[in-house]
């Protein structure tokens, strides 16, 4: 990996943006209006089927060699760990119910709001924990090794969203996030 803590937090930089979008439809839905489900609907399956299948895996090796070289570090890192069972869990609920809306399916506004606001909290106070905590040990004690087998734990994938190539689904979220006009 070229400089891993540099694609970590460049990662929450990009997830923190798409969270802050996705408040904006859960302030609108909580005002009572109707939200963009589809745009919501992007933000999940991007956090879920990008950050879940290829960030958080990544995460969870760097931890493990973390408690390795920082042991009274373990249980922090254990939480997080947690913690990403946590915000998968809440991500997949909180996408079904989006594709039901999407396809005109009656869901209470209550169960949307509930999902919405718990996923919202676990990650962005997750990535706080990890910006201040996780990163600067990481950098100073985990090794070339250790990040090589970070870099193993998922596949290299072109990210869907920010990469060079966009995936076309996701046109309308870049523009709403501001990195194309």
């Amino acid at each position: 990996m070229a400089d891993p803590i540099a694609a970590w937090h460049t990662d929450h930089t990009y997830f923190s943006r798409l969270l802050d979008v996705l408040e904006v439809q859960v302030d609108v839905f909580h005002a009572g209006e109707q939200p963009n489900y589809e745009l919501m609907l992007d933000i999940i399956y991007y956090l879920r089927h990008f950050s879940d299948q290829f960030h958080h895996p990544r995460e969870d090796v760097a931890f493990a060699c973390l408690a390795k070289r920082s042991p009274g570090m373990e249980l922090q890192l254990a939480r997080l760990i947690q913690e990403h069972r946590v915000i998968a869990h809440f991500g997949e609920r909180l996408e079904k119910n989006l594709e039901q809306a999407v396809a005109g399916a009656f869901v209470a506004r209550a169960d949307i709001e509930a999902v919405a606001a718990t996923y919202l909290v676990y990650y962005r106070s997750h990535i706080a924990r990890e910006e201040k905590d996780v990163l600067p040990r990481a950098a100073s004690v985990l090794t070339p090794d250790d990040w090589e087998a970070v870099g193993a734990a998922a596949p290299a994938a072109q990210d869907p969203l920010f990469g060079s190539a966009p995936e076309e689904r996701f046109r309308e979220l870049r523009r709403q996030i501001a990195l194309e006009a």
